[in-house]
């Protein structure tokens, strides 16, 4: 069993001072990847003024217009809302996903922040996935890590596999050995000797963004570096190559009646 997983802050899918549009350079580029899974941050579902000036279809979400046939399966959590819009985490997967829960883990009122869970069917296999986006400030961050942590000892049991991704904010990588040492996760691009930086795109200098891994072999890691991906946002994407589960996961099938 092969799994391609990605994390990708797309900056609501705008770029530059003028917050032109990019959301259809956003969807080539998630196409060009190939990804199983795509851990998603900073999805604008909705935004009634690219609407109103005729720069995005009102037939669409923005999370609909970017998974398309190629990711059947997504879930989207709301996190910040405004008079005309809101945006959030999503998940797009070619697995079928079981269930979603989003959870608030804002520390102030001035940042929104969440936590996406969800469990889908790979290959049979019961697998949890997280997609965070945790806040500005290193207070916040420690006690938003406290609470991914939490959840996962109080959700995810400790034999199956799980995948924690997303825009973690840590520039000087304080959170790896709460999330690593407490949750026996390993982050993928150490698991291959090197940090990986993805931001800013057009130069990227720290790596804010990452991918934890308990249970899966991690065979490559990689980010998604060059002019066109510096112009789709201001995060390059992560890319973690999975391989198969390791010694001591339980490979839980999932029930009949919850395969899709």
């Amino acid at each position: 069993m092969k799994l391609r997983v990605v994390t990708y802050n797309i900056h609501k899918g705008v770029t530059g001072i003028a917050r032109r549009p990019r959301i259809q350079n956003v969807r080539a580029g998630l196409h060009a990847m190939d990804a199983d899974i795509v851990f998603l941050q900073e999805v604008q579902d909705r935004n009634d003024r690219l609407v109103a000036a005729a720069l995005f279809d009102p037939e669409h979400t923005q999370l609909n217009y970017l998974a398309t046939d190629a990711y059947p399966h997504s879930v989207y959590g709301r996190n910040a809302v405004y008079d005309y819009g809101h945006h959030g985490n999503a998940i797009l997967s070619r697995h079928p996903i079981l269930m979603s829960e989003n959870l608030d883990i804002s520390d102030h009122r001035f940042e929104q922040r969440g936590l996406l869970h969800a469990v889908a069917d790979v290959h049979g296999v019961e697998t949890h996935l997280i997609c965070v986006h945790f806040g500005l400030f290193a207070r916040s961050r420690a006690r938003q890590a406290e609470a991914l942590v939490e959840r996962v000892k109080n959700v995810v049991p400790a034999d199956v596999p799980l995948v924690i991704a997303g825009d973690f904010n840590d520039w000087n990588h304080r959170l790896d050995a709460q999330i690593c040492n407490t949750l026996g996760a390993v982050e993928a691009s150490h698991a291959r000797g090197a940090r990986l930086h993805t931001f800013p795109s057009h130069m990227p200098w720290w790596q804010l963004d990452r991918i934890y891994v308990r249970g899966y072999e991690i065979e490559r890691a990689h980010a998604l570096t060059g002019r066109d991906w510096a112009q789709r946002s201001d995060h390059v994407p992560l890319v973690a190559e999975l391989g198969h589960p390791l010694g001591g996961m339980v490979e839980r099938d999932v029930p009949a009646d919850q395969a899709a």
